[in-house]
């Protein structure tokens, strides 16, 4: 009997349970966001970008950024590339590369990464400009 009464216990419980449970999130929640649009034309530019999750607006720590691409396709010169490092967080959710903005104009920073805990890759394209 004591079982009977677990069991039922159990069943009245679990639709509780399941309102409780937190939203499955997609890969779209996600989006890297630049801290500076506008960066000094040069070598060394440090580019720093956030990653939040959209639903909350909080920062995204712990993402592994497998690509990353810098090049000036605003302005039709795809080809016109840089060499892009990264350089250590200072920040949960922050991401900061190292690079040269070897010519004032528009660059577009490409971005994949993989976030603990989600399935598929999230890809961003982000413009910013480069002054001199």
């Amino acid at each position: 009997m004591t079982s009977i009464n677990t069991l039922r216990a159990l069943a009245a419980a679990l639709p509780l349970g399941l309102a409780t449970l937190p939203a499955l999130a997609d890969i779209k929640d996600y989006e890297f966001q630049l801290a500076q649009s506008e960066l000094k034309q040069g070598n060394g530019v440090v580019v720093t970008v956030r990653l939040i999750d959209k639903r909350s607006g909080k920062p995204v720590p712990d993402a592994v950024i497998f690509t990353r691409r810098i090049d000036m396709e605003p302005d039709g010169m795809e080809m016109m590339t840089a060499p892009i490092e990264a350089l250590p967080s200072t920040e949960p959710g922050t991401y900061r590369f190292t690079t040269n903005l070897s010519m004032a104009g528009g660059w577009r920073l490409s971005l994949a990464a993989k976030i603990q805990g989600e399935t598929g890759t999230l890809e961003n394209k982000l413009i910013l400009k480069a002054v001199p």
